[in-house]
């Protein structure tokens, strides 16, 4: 017999360098209201334990004393499977920007995060490039910014509709790769593009994304990705041995 889970256990909230005491003590709270508990603090830039934090969380204090905090973004999606990251503007990516509505029910299948960037300047590209999909919450023109704690706010109440569908109480499906997995595929993988000189230094970074966004297309499994990384060590090993003709001009000398 299959046991129910429960999706929004699965789900972290990850606040990348969160300056405001105010604001991660407000994020705890509302994770408390939409059945959120997973809260991960990357670099934090304020006393998140601290008395403005405690006195916004108010019964959220549990989730802000159970926070992991790490040093960086990787660490913090160690053990996901899937991650969405919030963008506050289009930066002329070619991923497309998806509404919470649409894309966060997707998290609900897997151990997955949710990533916030900083108050004033949200995340670099390159933190971007950690996640699968990319959600901009819908604003006014007229004044579209939105606060770290609104902003979580919006998508917590997305995930907390999404999760209480009868529909999306299910086993959990066949297990998708690994973050970190697939981080080591990528690091391997552009190593060894350079060394075969079909990756340049200046040009690397933006073919890489495209790679990025071709696999995260393909949502590989925990066995795929491993079958990738086992053929680029069998080709990294190929390399590493004396070609053919290095041993016939060894024998001519």
């Amino acid at each position: 017999m299959s046991i129910k889970l429960n999706p929004l256990d699965r789900v972290s909230i990850v606040l990348v360098e969160p300056a405001g005491p105010l604001n991660v003590g407000s994020v705890a709270r509302v994770m408390k209201n939409m059945g959120l508990t997973q809260l991960v603090l990357v670099n934090p830039q304020c006393d998140y334990l601290g008395d403005e934090a405690r006195k916004m969380a108010v019964h959220g204090i549990d989730v802000l004393q159970s926070a992991r905090v790490v040093d960086t973004l990787p660490e913090a999606l160690s053990g996901c499977q899937r991650a969405i990251a919030t963008a506050g503007r289009d930066r002329a990516c070619p991923q497309p920007l998806e509404t919470p509505r649409t894309a966060l029910p997707w998290l609900l299948e897997t151990p997955a995060a949710l990533i916030f960037g900083r108050e004033d300047r949200g995340l670099t590209n390159e933190e971007l490039s950690r996640a699968h999909r990319r959600v901009r919450i819908p604003t006014s023109e007229v004044y579209p910014s939105l606060n770290l704690a609104q902003s979580v706010a919006i998508c917590a109440y997305e995930l907390h509709l999404a999760a209480t569908a009868s529909d999306n109480l299910s086993p959990l499906p066949i297990s998708p790769a690994p973050i970190d997995l697939l981080e080591q595929y990528y690091d391997r993988l552009e190593t060894l593009l350079l060394r075969v000189g079909y990756l340049y230094p200046h040009t690397a970074a933006a073919r890489m994304e495209k790679f990025r966004r071709l696999y995260n297309r393909a949502e590989l499994s925990a066995e795929e990705a491993a079958l990738l990384l086992g053929i680029l060590r069998q080709v990294e090993w190929a390399l590493s041995q004396p070609s053919e003709v290095d041993d016939t001009l060894n024998e001519m000398d």
